[in-house]
């Protein structure tokens, strides 16, 4: 086989949707290095349910072989920046950085001029993307090096250990850019339907902007981790009338429901809402409907919307405000490994995390780097 014209990096990669919990470490071509690109050699990687809805083609066609690893096919990547091109002016090397799920956007249309990058209609995903003119697909987290665009490459304030900022990146976001569109703090009350990995940092979020927080759930298993978390109110939908006493009480309702099938009753949620209060979803289930009929509207004159992701200018102020509060994630770390990939991805898919797993002991897997 003739070699590569293009810099190669390693990395844990899957072959198909038919194999997509197994692992295998191989070489694979990275984009040339550009003047405004930061090259990073990554420290640790958030691992997300993105991610398998990604790599078992539940979220449609990609591109294989892939490293998938972030936390959006949300990405979630801390590492040290090794060099940053001519014009680089955001990042220094030698700093520690980290990267979400996006990785570019054309920083020209009107979305990327008013801080909402994320919905660039040409934005790239950190991984799965194809990188214009080269044909080579972007590779994700869960390798030894990193290269993409100084915009999508952040600052880690020192006071957040590595293994807790990486989920922030894309779970993290995911969360704070809701809340703070649609104005949660002092004075405002806000319910976060489930409590897995996007929604425990809705919880901390929430709380860490001075909102009344209150968390709702199938049952009541979490109600304790809810309290530890610092909600201030728990509502379980498998209680008769679990809504009554709480209609028209909510100012916001952040939902990261993987599912709107088993009973999802999307009405008794609304009827929460006051009147022009907001039901914005974060989840983003494989087939699942969400139905809608005017009379569920009408009712309090409350608005569905969605979210995704954040902007960069969110994103520095999300890391900022974790520092300064103390925020922390709940995180349970694995050494990189096929074997601990795989066993990650099988313990996602049972919902076996509290809340979320980061893949750490980079060094250990890939000595040979500098």
């Amino acid at each position: 086989m003739a070699e590569s014209t293009y810099d190669q990096y390693e990395g844990f990669q899957v072959e198909s949707p038919a194999t997509y919990k197994t692992f295998h470490r191989k070489k694979f071509n990275t984009k040339p290095f550009g003047e405004l690109d930061v090259e990073i050699q990554i420290e640790c990687c958030g691992v997300c349910s993105s991610d398998i809805h990604t790599i078992n083609g539940g979220w449609g066609q990609t591109n294989f072989p892939l490293a998938v690893g972030h936390d959006n096919g949300d990405l979630e990547i801390v590492g040290k920046a090794l060099r940053v091109g001519s014009r680089v002016t955001k990042i220094k090397a030698g700093q520690r950085v980290g990267v979400g799920a996006q990785s570019w956007s054309c920083m020209e249309c009107v979305a990327c001029l008013n801080d909402n990058e994320t919905y660039c209609p040409k934005q790239m995903d950190t991984y799965g993307a194809v990188w214009p003119d080269t044909g080579i697909v972007t590779q994700g987290g869960f390798s030894s090096h990193l290269r993409t665009h100084e915009h999508w490459v952040f600052p880690i304030p020192d006071a957040i250990p590595s293994e807790l900022a990486a989920p922030m990146l894309c779970a993290g976001i995911t969360m704070y850019s809701p809340l703070v569109r649609n104005g949660a703090g002092p004075g405002k009350k806000v319910a976060i339907v489930g409590l897995g990995g996007l929604g425990h940092y809705g919880v901390i979020w929430a709380k860490a902007l001075g909102a009344e927080t209150w968390v709702i759930s199938r049952s009541h298993a979490k109600k304790k981790d809810a309290e530890k978390m610092g909600a201030d109110g728990f509502l379980a939908t498998q209680d008769q009338g679990w809504n009554e006493a709480h209609k028209m009480t909510f100012d916001l309702i952040i939902s990261t429901a993987n599912s709107f099938g088993g009973g999802f009753d999307l009405q008794a949620y609304l009827q929460l809402l006051k009147v022009h209060g907001k039901f914005v979803s974060t989840g983003v289930p494989e087939e699942s409907k969400l139905e809608i009929t005017p009379q569920m509207l009408n009712f309090n004159g409350c608005f569905v919307g969605a979210s995704h992701l954040g902007s960069r200018r969110e994103m520095l102020d999300m890391l900022e405000l974790a520092a300064k509060k103390g925020v922390k994630s709940w995180v349970e770390t694995l050494p990189i490994s096929e074997e601990n990939l795989s066993q990650a991805v099988q313990r996602l898919e049972k919902n076996d995390v509290r809340y979320r797993f980061t893949m750490v002991d980079y060094d250990k897997a890939f000595q040979e780097r500098s």
